[in-house]
């Protein structure tokens, strides 16, 4: 190739990639608390304005650490805290927002509902997030440097599918490790056992989001 002339597409994002840094869980943590945050505010408008920020301001970050740019109805796809196709007017607003108080007294009479919201805030943030980075680094058959609003939906629609179909989906399993010497008495190795299940959860649930969502690509791709 002459000296000067411009790289094909491919190897520019070839190039991209190679230099990219890599995810940071803890960005991906302080926009989930950010979510939470938002989410908890008890004033009408106002938490699904903040969510919107926090989602878009988490997409637009993790695509420009990969070198591609969000159009903007790209990112206000996938930034939409209820999804494309809901209604955004204020009446629209303030039902949900009534809604959502009725839900929590309800809730209240089985449980502490003052988590409730800011845990779905903070969830729903953090499944965006992990699975927009797993998108653009499995999942993603286009080389574009931008990603365009119908690209965008296709990612949206498995990300919902994903959260939908989390706790029918199987998952690999993690093998077990094997003691060859095990002092432990009886006693102690099942609570052991017990306490190792409950640390599994998380990565348990997080494999299952994950084989979920690939499915849902797979799915959409045919």
């Amino acid at each position: 190739m002459a000296h000067g002339s411009p790289l094909p597409q491919h190897e520019v994002t070839e190039a991209l990639d190679a230099r990219r840094p890599r995810a940071d869980p803890g960005r991906l943590g302080v926009y989930s608390l950010l979510g939470a945050s938002a989410a908890s505010i008890p004033v009408p408008w106002v938490p699904e304005w903040l969510l919107r920020r926090v989602r878009g301001g988490l997409c637009h970050d993790i695509a420009t650490r990969r070198g591609i740019a969000l159009s903007v109805d790209a990112r206000n796809v996938l930034s939409d805290p209820f999804g494309p196709g809901s209604t955004h007017g204020a009446l629209a607003q303030a039902l949900r927002f009534v809604g959502a108080k009725l839900a929590v007294r309800m809730l209240a009479s089985v449980g502490p509902a003052g988590i409730y919201w800011p845990l779905v805030g903070a969830l729903r943030t953090f499944v965006l997030g992990h699975l927009f980075e797993r998108y653009l680094e499995k999942g993603r058959s286009q080389r574009a440097l931008r990603l365009d609003a119908e690209e965008a939906m296709r990612l949206r629609r498995a990300i919902d599918s994903a959260l939908l179909h989390v706790l029918t989906t199987e998952a690999a399993r993690e093998p077990e490790p094997l003691l060859t010497d095990d002092p432990r008495d009886a006693a102690t190795a099942f609570v052991d056992a017990v306490l190792s299940v409950a640390a599994g959860l998380p990565g348990r649930a997080l494999r299952q989001l994950d084989a979920a969502f690939d499915h849902a690509l797979a799915v959409d791709h045919e």
